[in-house]
């Protein structure tokens, strides 16, 4: 037997064993750069020996592009000779899966080399070192993520179209906005139990969902986390659970970030605030102060660095259509209070709970990076002591309140990346060499592909 260097314990698998007799297989899920879950099913007696000796995977499991396709280029295939690393159950996730027939499991994974060093391409890993610099400090970071998505028909309407999925009490379909329409929510009832029941099996703190706005589109609430690693553990397992129920129920749960062209995106928001070791928030104003200077260096630390961490909260080519005027999702390096048109959002509410609420990524996005990089661009604003800039007050989208655009496309957010110590600094160097190999695969994939736009555009034209 081996130390699992991830912390987790053989009598967690007993334990789990011993209350579960039902479950016959597991599966083991490790999150790729993209946010991707690759890994394997295993049978109910392998899984003691993943908690004695780990599991073997291929370094290139890494290096795979959006569609699984090995990209050289991050030097983690052939160069290395697509050598075995080890894969070590993360603490705390291996739980039932809700539906499956017959009765499975799951439990996250994070990588390590055979010696117990983590692997610093794992984006677990990334999060887990920003993790430990705020401890160096004497802080902690708290928070949690909001899950907007689509539910949509598996079958496209007569011009080609995704449409959304219809009510699955009565199969009664909607085409507008229903946006907080509790009625709307009842037609998808069965679904919505079925994810909560999941959700409580597997410990997700999921709370409030919400119709939202766009048709078919809907919102998900966890509840705060004072660990940040299981903070982006509840997203990952979330997301996992509401595309399975989603099938079960014979509709497509959708995590691009702007699949309808015409009406809003689906974001990410990020809620996080600061704790020193007297369990106090560090954003939180103190007598007459209208803002802390913890919160507004912390807000200074993100504005500065969301050029070039632009990349990160929108890793792929649909998720820059999300970034349009008055469509809930951000055009600047903006901050304010109580105000949806903004990047960084402060909620109202009382000075205890004040946080910063992070609006910029999508759907699509890899948690354990977008938590990663806002440690990291938080720590910068408060080491550095930077400014913020002006509140925006009012339209966020207006002429003036736009002066520090983010990038306007995805081919100048991968070069940004590319050249950002930050950026290296905040994902550590192997993760930031990977991941910006495997963006610029991709932007090339789509950049020589001839589309169905293509032809409308030019086939009979010139």
């Amino acid at each position: 037997m081996t130390a699992s260097p991830s912390g987790s314990s053989t009598s967690e698998a007993q334990r789990f064993l011993d209350a579960h007799p039902e479950i016959e297989a597991v599966d083991i899920v490790l999150s790729d750069l993209n946010g991707v879950g690759r890994g394997k099913i295993i049978r109910r007696h392998e899984l003691m020996g993943l908690y004695e000796e780990g599991r073997h995977v291929p370094v290139s499991i890494m290096a795979l592009d959006i569609t699984g396709e090995d990209v050289h280029e991050t030097g983690l295939t052939w160069e290395q000779g697509d050598k075995d690393l080890r894969v070590w159950p993360v603490p705390g996730t291996l739980v039932p899966l809700h539906g499956t027939t017959p009765p499975r499991a799951q439990v996250l994974v994070t990588l390590f080399a055979l010696d117990g060093t983590p692997f610093g391409v794992d984006p677990r890993h990334a999060l887990k070192a920003q993790v430990d610099r705020l401890a160096d400090r004497g802080l902690s970071a708290a928070g949690a993520f909001e899950l907007e998505f689509f539910l949509l028909s598996n079958e496209r309407d007569a011009d080609g179209r995704i449409q959304p999925a219809r009510a699955v009490v009565d199969g009664r379909a909607s085409t507008k906005t229903e946006v907080y329409s509790v009625d709307h929510l009842h037609g998808m009832e069965p679904l919505v139990s079925d994810i909560y029941r999941a959700a409580a099996i597997q410990g997700i703190p999921v709370e409030t969902l919400i119709s939202e706005f766009a048709p078919g589109q809907y919102e998900l609430t966890l509840r705060y986390r004072r660990d940040m690693l299981r903070a982006a553990d509840d997203l990952v397992m979330l997301k996992r659970l509401v595309r399975a129920q989603a099938r079960r129920h014979g509709v497509a749960a959708c995590f691009m970030a702007k699949p309808v062209e015409a009406y809003a995106g689906s974001g990410m928001h990020f809620h996080v605030s600061l704790w020193d070791d007297a369990k106090r928030n560090i954003f939180a104003e103190i007598g007459d102060e209208r803002f802390a200077s913890n919160l507004l260096h912390g807000l200074g630390g993100l504005s500065a660095t969301l050029s070039e961490s632009m990349l990160v909260f929108a890793p792929h080519a649909n998720s820059w259509r999300r970034f349009v005027s008055n469509a809930y999702a951000p055009v600047a390096a903006s901050w304010g209070v109580n105000n949806r048109s903004v990047a960084f959002r402060v909620p109202a509410g009382s000075p205890t709970n004040r946080r910063v609420e992070h609006r910029v990524a999508g759907v699509d996005a890899n948690p354990y990076l977008i938590a990663a990089v806002t440690l990291a661009g938080l720590m910068k604003g408060l080491d550095d002591r930077l400014d913020p800039g002006p509140e925006t007050t009012g339209n966020g989208y207006a002429a003036d309140a736009t002066s520090s655009a983010i990038p306007s496309d995805w081919r100048s957010a991968i070069e940004l990346a590319a050249g950002s110590a930050f950026l290296e600094q905040a994902l550590g160097a192997p993760s930031h060499h990977a991941f910006v190999a495997i963006k610029r695969a991709e932007y090339l994939r789509v950049a020589r592909t001839v589309s169905e736009l293509d032809y409308r555009l030019y086939l009979h034209e010139v």
